[in-house]
């Protein structure tokens, strides 16, 4: 059915994207060599703590806001944006930007609804066209980090509270809208809508599915693609040896070294995507012999 009455939520981590975000806050801190041995010692003493029970998000969630005390809301921002366009965009599964399209045609109010900062998810917003962003946000005074978190915290039941009002504010029938998540803790939420999406969902997740019949989307077009793809692309790498034999003998029967370039770099690549399984489609072949003189550029991105 069309129409904004409708909404369809989605998660960040692991869901719209492979991976956790998270990652690579942590990553840009440690490079800028920002966490020091204190911060270090209490983050290993927060992860053995939860695996005990003993700990919860809202307690990792207020770490990582203490470790931003003093810092420029204004730079989290861009330092966001930045790690996004270097490291997130590629890992977005084209799937689930297809789906939220979907959605965005049929008139539904789409939303990130993420247990993530504003600073991980409110770029990933901006690109797929979402104005509408639920997730924790860390308070700001003159335009800096207090080190203190916005309440309540977002976290299962609690990001299913925010849910529920903001479909009370927006006037949204949750009975017919769409939720996509992969976390256990996002069960909470599955319940209230009528159409629950576990994607790429955990062990508990994925067994409340089954029990309840729920469909399951699961996706490997990005991330590491477990073992076969680890093998198929160590594979592909490894075809560089035999093509360079054949390409030396090429360059010896023919004297040209260009040649036995030209013939290792062609033949790799084709026998590195054939084994990958990747199809290569050209469009506008026409247009490299249509006029000469002419500059070709070139990039390693496509």
């Amino acid at each position: 059915p069309e129409g904004p009455s409708i909404g369809a939520f989605f998660d960040l981590d692991g869901t719209l994207i492979a991976g956790y975000s998270a990652k690579y806050l942590t990553e840009e801190r440690l490079k800028r060599r920002e966490i020091g041995a204190s911060e270090f010692l209490r983050t290993f003493a927060l992860i053995v703590s939860a695996g005990l029970g003993r700990s919860t998000f809202e307690d990792a969630l207020r770490l990582g806001a203490e470790a931003w005390r003093g810092r420029a809301h204004e730079d989290l921002e861009e330092m966001g944006l930045r790690l996004f366009e270097q490291k997130l965009a590629d890992r977005i599964y084209p799937e689930m930007r297809e789906l939220v399209r979907a959605h965005q045609r049929r008139g539904h109010t789409v939303a990130l609804a993420s247990s993530a900062t504003s600073y991980q998810i409110e770029p990933v917003a901006t690109y797929l066209g979402i104005d509408t962003v639920v997730c924790n946000r860390l308070t700001v005074n003159d335009g800096q980090l207090t080190g203190e978190v916005c309440q309540p915290v977002l976290w299962g039941p609690g990001k299913a509270d925010a849910v529920q009002k903001l479909a009370s504010e927006r006037g949204l029938e949750l009975g017919r809208s769409y939720f996509y998540a992969d976390g256990d803790e996002d069960t909470a939420l599955m319940y209230l809508v009528g159409h629950p999406r576990p994607t790429n969902p955990g062990r508990h997740l994925g067994r409340v599915a089954q029990k309840r019949g729920w469909p399951v989307l699961r996706f490997t077009s990005r991330g590491s693609g477990g073992p076969g793809a680890r093998v198929r692309s160590a594979a592909g790498m490894g075809a560089v040896v035999p093509v360079a034999a054949l390409a030396l003998g090429v360059g010896v029967l023919r004297r040209s070294r260009r040649d036995a370039m030209n013939f290792a770099s062609e033949r790799w690549l084709d026998a590195f995507f054939a084994i990958n399984g990747v199809t290569i489609n050209v469009i506008g072949e026409e247009n490299a012999w249509a006029q000469r003189p002419a500059v070709f550029t070139f990039n390693h991105r496509n």
